[in-house]
């Protein structure tokens, strides 16, 4: 039955990704209220932070960090994309809507949240499957929470970051900076 599901994912990917985004921008996802999309839909994305968050984790106080990094940055193209998970220590209980609800009140967040993810098993979402991947040039599973990918404009992963490395770090911006100032 999990094999089913794993080829009906995959099929399902491969048939409805946005031929105009590329490699890991158009893998389908959906927003935090079902809305199917891709992270390139979003207008003005030059680079995206795709995080898996949390709101019952030691680091979700990141989410702040993750806030000012998407104010300082949001004009010059970078998004910053929540995935909410609870796959690690089932700290992400909630619904979508309490999630939504959580990550407003608390921290008047404003970057894009999408629906939760699984990453963790036999069939994680295709998005963090491809991030996890040896193709995508960081290969490994994800350890914990609020692990950082850094994709570019051509949709391939620039860069990884541990669950321990502050959103306000100078090697995060350092690399945020460098991808925005390479984009197409």
């Amino acid at each position: 039955m999990r094999l089913l599901a794993l080829a009906l994912t995959i099929l399902m990917t491969s048939l409805h990704a946005d031929d105009k985004a590329p490699g890991l921008l158009g893998v389908p996802i959906k927003d935090i209220d079902g809305k199917a999309t891709t992270l390139g839909d979003v207008k003005g994305g030059k680079a995206w932070l795709v995080v898996n968050v949390a709101s019952e984790c030691g680091y979700t106080r990141q989410y702040a960090g993750l806030q000012s990094l998407y104010d300082n940055f949001k004009a010059k193209g970078l998004v910053v994309a929540g995935f909410p998970c609870n796959d690690f220590g089932g700290q992400e209980p909630g619904s979508e809507k309490d999630i939504k609800k959580f990550c407003k009140t608390n921290f008047k967040v404003t970057f894009p949240m999408y629906a939760k993810v699984k990453i963790k098993g036999d069939v994680p979402h295709p998005l963090f499957e491809k991030l996890m991947s040896k193709d995508a040039g960081h290969p490994g599973p994800v350890g914990w929470n609020f692990n950082k990918f850094l994709i570019g404009a051509d949709g391939k992963l620039i860069a990884r970051f541990a669950s321990d490395v502050e959103p306000d770090s100078e090697e995060l911006e350092k690399a945020i900076e460098k991808a925005l100032s390479a984009r197409k």
